[in-house]
């Protein structure tokens, strides 16, 4: 049981720097055209369209990321929490 929350605290905590990245990314010219932006962009792309639906840019700043990656903090810390109900 400790592995599977081993596995999956460390699948959350991947996937936030993952689009930490993608984010970071956007600020140089022609990186998310390179392969290993189209991979993040495969990867990133995904969750991020369910909170750009609901959180419209504001003029060239997109806010969606970072409610995107504070839910996905907080998708971690109760999946800790839930563990750790079954574990003690």
């Amino acid at each position: 049981m400790v592995e599977l929350y081993t596995l999956l605290h460390y699948a959350f905590v991947f996937y936030g720097y993952a689009i930490i990245v993608y984010i970071f990314m956007s600020w140089f010219p022609g990186a998310r055209e390179s392969s290993f932006g189209r991979i993040l962009t495969r990867i990133c792309e995904p969750y991020l369209e369910q909170f750009r639906k609901f959180i419209p840019p504001l003029g060239m700043i997109d806010l969606s990321p970072i409610v995107a990656i504070l839910v996905l903090q907080l998708a971690r810390a109760g999946l800790g929490e839930f563990f750790r109900m079954f574990l003690f």
